[in-house]
């Protein structure tokens, strides 16, 4: 017990005598190099090439693609990859302007069309298909998470 409390005064006393290092001396900085000069050599195509590439971001509006609640077509269900791969190209051949959405869930894969805000519009593509005769099973409405592509904005807008 004697010995634990004379360790501690022991500590305590040596934290009372410690000193931190500070120097009061400053040490002027000086800089050699007062004027410098810096070159940036390029290739004049890359500044084009960047600027071409601007352009093309802001025409598909990539930046600005989110989700929400919407509707897809579940088109076809199977684990035939041959007929899957056939009716994704007849879909995409028939309606480029709807994106088709191929999903493997084990054993079946799936084909989904469409990104659809409106209920109707999910509708109206279904009865097309149907009357289309592009696949020969039922074709069902699924609530889904979706891409949203906002409106191309117009140069006026701001």
């Amino acid at each position: 017990m004697k010995l634990k409390n004379i360790f501690t005064l022991f500590f305590l006393l040596q934290s009372l005598w410690a000193v931190a290092q500070n120097d009061t001396t400053e040490v002027p900085v000086i800089d050699t190099v007062l004027y410098g000069q810096i070159s940036v050599v390029q290739d004049p195509r890359i500044e084009v090439l960047g600027k071409k590439l601007a352009e093309y971001n802001e025409a598909l509006n990539l930046k600005k693609t989110r989700t929400g609640k919407g509707y897809r077509l579940m088109v076809l269900s199977t684990n035939d990859r041959q007929q899957v791969l056939s009716v994704r190209s007849n879909l995409i051949r028939l309606y480029p302007e709807h994106k088709v959405y191929m999903i493997f869930q084990s054993p079946f894969i799936k084909l989904k069309l469409g990104n659809f805000l409106e209920k109707k519009d999910a509708e109206d593509l279904r009865k097309q298909l149907v009357r289309d005769k592009v696949v020969t099973g039922n074709i069902y409405l699924l609530p889904e998470t979706i891409e949203i592509k906002p409106e191309v904005r117009t140069g006026d807008e701001e």
